[in-house]
């Protein structure tokens, strides 16, 4: 028989106290209340890194979930669904599957659109992930081979592209400055895998996509960029939406989720680098690409504010797709909800006013290690990133041709190389440019790189050049140091 002092005894306290415990912890766990939490991400979209896989892989959001006051008893379970376009993110926000999502700027405009439209609840503009101010980042690309070199040369042609995407919008855009009309082109919907296959077989003439493809495909080695949304001068952009029900319910995980996407975009600005390599690893797009667009002097900024411009933009876009008959009725305005992204602000102690006047990037720099001067004119220089490498910056097109030069001499094998557009700024890959060469001047040959075969015609005919491919002024680049 068991005496008191047997249960009196230090050792059977303690075992009796731990079980008491763990039977609490079981109990309290059992009552929690389980929110499931669907964002909708788009891995392969590059500028939406930091609004999904970032967050994701890196655990970012895991130390703002609130967990005090009417959240102690919640426990928030994250449930990241991966699309390769905006629309499926629209349709599972409205099933209510989706609670955010992120998408382009027309998939956007529907999303609100079709949310207003509907008697349950709206979506709202919560922030932006990344931007081109002027259009870049959308595009139209033909196969390497193809005789086509401006989107006029399509009349008649087979085209695709994503219906419902940014890059769709794009070519509405575009269709409407040049007044074409629906048949100017035979256009059908494929999505972007499916596009690039077709185009790869040559059973296409063109494939517009969004971000990444119109740069990817080059890189990739069988595609030909003939046009950039940057030629539609309307800013394109990337953004997050939340079902407003969920929003006003759980106000503080929707500040939590901005946070951790801020987090996000220093990640990345940090080491720029090792993020393009980090992503590569996550999502499979190069990290070649993935640099070219979040990089310095990318093609895309990252920052969340929701700018006047982007609004603007959104209303041009909706009288776009109003005339086009493929929207009714949208309130932008009504749709966009700042409160989430200033508190966000505000409680990492930045000011968010700043930031949404302020359209700065970041931009290579430093000092030229082969011409041996500063990068003053950022998007005149250039980039060359070695494979398995350090990744250079240089001060001119001229001086990052010598500095590939001087690598392949020393025996390295070149990654890839950046020089920037003459004519819209935006980066290009240097293998894929057209280039206007005026070597008058042996020891200083001119050089100019254009995205458009056309433009670096004009620039040629202008300055008593010649069209060149990236062999022939590489040929005539001199090394320097």
């Amino acid at each position: 028989m068991k005496t008191l002092a047997h249960l009196r005894s230090p050792q059977r306290l303690l075992t009796l106290f731990a079980t008491l415990a763990l039977t609490i912890a079981c109990n309290s766990s059992a009552l929690a209340e389980v929110v499931t939490v669907g964002i909708g991400i788009q891995n392969t979209t590059t500028n939406t890194v930091t609004g999904g896989i970032v967050i994701e892989k890196l655990g970012l959001l895991d130390k703002y979930l609130p967990k005090t006051g009417k959240y102690k008893d919640i426990q928030f379970k994250l449930d990241w669904q991966n699309f390769t376009s905006g629309p499926p993110v629209t349709n599972g926000m409205i099933a209510n599957k989706l609670q955010i999502g992120m998408m382009g700027d027309y998939p956007l405009l529907v999303n609100g659109a079709t949310f207003q439209a509907s008697p349950e609840t709206r979506s709202e503009l919560i922030a932006i992930i990344a931007y081109n101010a002027n259009g870049a980042g959308n595009g139209l690309v033909v196969h390497k081979d193809s005789p086509y070199y401006q989107l006029s040369d399509l009349k008649g042609k087979t085209v695709s592209v994503p219906f419902g995407s940014a890059a769709h919008g794009m070519l509405l855009k575009a269709m409407e400055d040049k007044g074409w009309k629906d048949d100017f082109w035979q256009l059908s919907n494929q999505s972007p895998e499916v596009g690039t296959t077709n185009l790869q077989e040559r059973k296409l003439d063109g494939h517009a996509d969004f971000v990444p493809f119109a740069e990817l495909l080059p890189y990739r080695g069988f595609a030909r960029k003939i046009f950039d949304g940057v030629e539609t001068k309307l800013p394109t952009f990337h953004g997050v939406v939340v079902r407003k029900d969920f929003a006003d319910k759980y106000p503080e995980f929707v500040v939590a989720y901005l946070k951790a996407l801020m987090d996000a975009n220093d990640w990345l600005r940090k080491d720029p680098k090792m993020a393009a390599q980090k992503i590569e690893e996550w999502t499979k797009i190069e990290k070649e690409v993935v640099y070219m667009f979040l990089g310095p002097s990318g093609v895309h900024t990252l920052d969340p504010t929701i700018k006047p411009k982007w609004i603007e933009a959104i209303k041009y876009d909706t009288g776009v797709l109003q005339r086009m008959g493929r929207v009714k009725e949208f309130n932008a305005d009504a749709w966009v909800n700042e409160t989430y992204i200033k508190q966000a602000f505000k409680e990492k102690g930045l000011d968010y006013d700043k930031q949404k006047a302020s359209y700065a990037g970041y931009e290579i720099g430093g000092t030229d290690p082969l011409c041996k001067k500063p990068i003053k004119t950022p998007r005149e220089g250039g980039e060359v990133w070695i494979d398995g490498g350090a990744l250079t910056a240089y001060s001119s097109t001229l001086c990052t041709l010598g500095g590939i030069k001087q690598a392949l001499a020393h025996g390295k094998k070149i990654g890839v190389a950046f020089v920037f557009d003459k004519t819209f700024g935006i980066k290009l890959f240097a293998d894929k440019a057209f280039y206007a060469l005026n070597a008058k001047n042996p020891k200083k040959p001119e050089i100019v790189p254009f995205l458009l075969k056309k433009d670096a015609e004009a620039w040629a005919a202008k300055t008593g050049g010649r069209l060149a491919d990236y062999n022939e002024v590489l040929a005539v680049a001199k090394v320097e140091g």
